[in-house]
């Protein structure tokens, strides 16, 4: 019983704030977005509209995800997680989908957000070891991004993804840093929860696994390590069939139904969507465009999408936040935790970029890996923290992008009111 509780009381510290600093920075974040969120449940239908499926803001899907948890090729096991969102709501709301019900949806994503910030913070602080002030900086860069701006108060699949991808990124770092193993319930309630939600992203809960210390030098600890990845897959797959009373030739179907739907390019250049949509609509809002939209059922209203930039500053904000990534990445190519975060962020690429999935819209997958940025960062501010000429560049150069992001995205997010104004 004392070797449980001693695991409980770790887990809790590991999730929560454990640290003076650490809660002010989740209480920070909880404040802004909190009031973010419920200024637009109480005032505005966006969050969750009856008549509204899909597509009102930035092509999430509010109201399917929060009554059904999306299509479970994709998303799995989330109907039976929204299950749980939607109750919880509804008993805050007296059973009735009305402002209450927006505002305990809002702030569901907003604590859920808010964790993922801490989670990054506390990586930083104690997996990378960064003074407190590049610290600061660096979650109050992410926390600034579209995704964690967006995702704070929209119900959706990619809110939960981020928690529990930044908690998972934090926890494997730790276990990798003591060079521990991932125990094999960790490892398969990790693998539930993140492929529960979105089925691609499994693949990264095996990434750390590869990474642990002396596995290819010893059978034993390779036959573990299989026997850890087996005993999550077949849980998973189990929970999975279950879910569609074991009717697995639906998954097939639906699947190449849904890569068909969502692969199909528009006519913006690859190129421009690559910069305009996957790597910088997760950081950095661009224009925005006003649709008429409707739910297949008589009703008509407008949906706010995002374009392509117009202006070449944002595709130098881009190129040079890339620059510095790949800088970090090759820096500190022979750190197993930082082969981690890119491999992760790698099989993301070759989804929406090289086999093209939702690449149209992939501003809206970046709960799935947009934390990697401050991570990479914060490890490219290490590699040289023995050279102050260096450090003093990197720190200019970054303080010049968190102005421009801040800016560039508050303006942004006036226009998305006006929107919220006009049409709800």
């Amino acid at each position: 019983m004392s070797k449980f509780k001693t695991k409980f009381i770790h887990f809790l510290k590991l999730l929560f704030p454990s640290t003076g600093i650490e809660l002010l920075v989740f209480l920070f974040f909880l404040v802004v977005y909190g009031y973010l969120g419920s200024y637009i449940a109480i005032n505005y239908k966006i969050i969750f509209d009856d008549r509204i499926p899909w597509d009102a803001y930035f092509s999430f899907d509010n109201k399917s995800i929060v009554l059904s948890g999306g299509s479970f090729e994709r998303h799995p096991l989330s109907y039976y997680f929204f299950n749980w969102i939607r109750e919880l709501a509804l008993l805050f709301s007296n059973g009735k989908m009305d402002g209450n019900f927006r505002f305990a949806l809002a702030w569901f994503s907003n604590i859920a957000v808010s964790l993922s910030v801490l989670q990054i913070f506390k990586y930083l602080k104690n997996i990378i070891g960064l003074p407190l002030m590049i610290n600061l900086l660096l979650v109050l860069f992410f926390g600034s991004f579209s995704t964690t701006i967006l995702l704070s108060f929209t119900p959706e699949n990619f809110t939960y993804s981020l928690f529990f991808l930044t908690l998972f990124h934090h926890y494997s770092a730790i276990k990798l840093k003591k060079e521990e193993k991932i125990p094999v319930l960790a490892l398969a309630l990790s693998g539930i929860s993140i492929g529960g939600l979105t089925v691609t992203n499994i693949a990264k809960v095996f990434i750390p696994v590869a990474f642990e210390k002396g596995l290819f030098r010893s059978w034993k600890k390779l036959g573990n390590a299989i026997f850890r990845v087996a005993f999550t897959c077949i849980c998973f797959i189990l929970l999975y069939l279950n879910r569609i009373d074991f009717k697995y030739e639906n998954i097939f179907s639906k699947t190449n139904e849904q890569y068909e739907k969502f692969s199909n390019v528009r006519s913006t250049p690859t190129w421009d969507m690559l910069l305009s949509y996957f790597f910088g609509g997760n950081i950095l809002f661009s224009n925005f465009i006003v649709r008429d939209k409707h739910n297949m059922q008589g009703f008509d209203y407008k949906g706010i999408i995002m374009d392509v930039y117009s202006s070449w500053i944002p595709y130098i904000f881009i190129a040079v936040l890339l620059i510095l990534i790949f800088w970090s990445y090759f820096k500190n190519f022979k750190n197993k935790m930082v082969q981690v975060i890119m491999i992760s962020f790698l099989l993301d690429i070759i989804i929406h970029c090289i086999m093209k999935f939702g690449l149209h819209t992939s501003y809206i997958y970046g709960g799935h890996f947009v934390f990697v940025y401050p991570l990479l960062l914060g490890w490219l501010f290490y590699a040289y923290k023995e050279s102050p000429k260096m450090l003093s560049f990197l720190m200019a150069v970054f303080c010049i992008l968190i102005t421009y992001l801040a800016t560039n995205n508050y303006l942004r997010m006036t226009e998305f009111f006006w929107f919220l104004d006009t049409y709800y």
